[in-house]
């Protein structure tokens, strides 16, 4: 019997594994989004239940290594890379507070930072964080919240470079200096306009 039990062991420890494997659901997934200025992006998620990390840096474009310097020659755009645990934040919410923190009519900068090195974008991971994207965009263009079209890209994730360090957290190490340049460039009040009369717990993520 024992010895029956020692031969049949490594056959159940691979059933067991193989069947881990394919109910098991990631530990955490990764949301990349652009939205203008990346400093004004960290903080909305920065407090949002299930979000590990919030990192500010460049993306979707061809150079190397890009620097704050040189990002927007090299056809990157500011970005923030979110980590979140799905089990506890599901990207439709995360994607619900995106649309909250943008203007998704501007394609061609946001609010008073302008060029395409600062426009709106989602980048998605997979199949499934795309059809949720392509979802969310259209609820939200059907909503009538904003009169001219949604034209917010959505385009598959590419290399994400992180920041310099001075960038990163940028409204903890500088708060006077954030809110002023927040309200500054416009986007506190664009935003309060557009969606004061939107019940916080509206969602554009959860059907068609």
């Amino acid at each position: 019997m024992l010895e029956r039990i020692r031969t049949l062991l490594p056959s159940a420890l691979i059933v067991l594994v193989v069947s881990t494997g394919l109910s098991a659901r990631p530990a955490v997934e990764t949301a990349t989004l652009a939205g203008g200025c990346f400093w004004c992006m960290v903080a909305p998620f920065d407090t949002l239940r299930g979000v590990i990390k919030v990192v500010s840096g460049y993306t979707g474009g061809t150079g190397i290594n890009p620097t704050y310097e040189n990002y927007g020659r090299t056809g990157h755009i500011e970005a923030v890379r979110i980590t979140f645990d799905p089990a506890v934040v599901s990207f439709e919410r995360i994607l619900d507070v995106y649309w909250r923190q943008i203007d998704p009519t501007d394609s061609r900068g946001q609010f008073c930072d302008r060029g395409l090195e600062y426009r709106a974008a989602i980048f998605y991971e997979n199949d499934g964080q795309r059809r949720i994207a392509e979802r969310s965009k259209r609820a939200l263009e059907r909503s009538g919240i904003f009169k001219k079209p949604v034209t917010t890209e959505i385009i598959p994730a590419s290399k994400f470079y992180p920041a310099e360090g001075y960038h990163q957290g940028y409204h903890k190490k500088n708060p006077v200096r954030y809110r002023y340049y927040r309200y500054r460039c416009g986007r506190d009040q664009f935003l309060e306009k557009a969606w004061k009369n939107v019940p916080e717990a509206r969602s554009f993520s959860s059907g068609e």
